[in-house]
């Protein structure tokens, strides 16, 4: 069964936006930058409506480049056995964004959170 385009996007910003709340980075510019992502997604999963458990795990990661691009990284790991480390990122995985997106440590390879949940982690 196919999802609805309005329903996956509605998800896809709700995690994103709760991780960015979540790490105070949902700024105008972040949460800009998350529509851009949803308004290119939208197209995408259009397209290819399989493809829907895929969106809000590449919705984070678009606006996690950008953000990268504009104002430093996010979300930054915080995990106390990485206090000594050099500052380094979240990434999401899998790779292509899900199905079931988690945040995972740049350094450890440790799982944080899944997408939507770094309020709690």
């Amino acid at each position: 069964m196919m999802a609805d385009v309005d329903d996956v996007l509605l998800t896809a910003r709700a995690l994103v936006l709760a991780d960015l709340t979540a790490r105070a980075r949902a700024t105008p510019e972040a949460v800009s930058l998350l529509e851009a992502s949803l308004s290119e997604r939208a197209e995408w999963v259009g397209a290819w409506p399989e493809g829907a458990v895929f969106v809000p795990g590449l919705v984070a990661q678009d606006v996690q480049d950008q953000l990268f691009e504009t104002s430093g990284r996010w979300p930054l790991c915080t995990l106390p056995g990485c206090a000594d480390d050099p500052e380094h990122s979240l990434y999401v995985e899998p790779d292509l964004g899900g199905p079931d997106p988690v945040w995972v440590c740049e350094e450890s390879g440790t799982e944080v959170a899944p997408l939507g949940g770094l309020a709690s982690a």
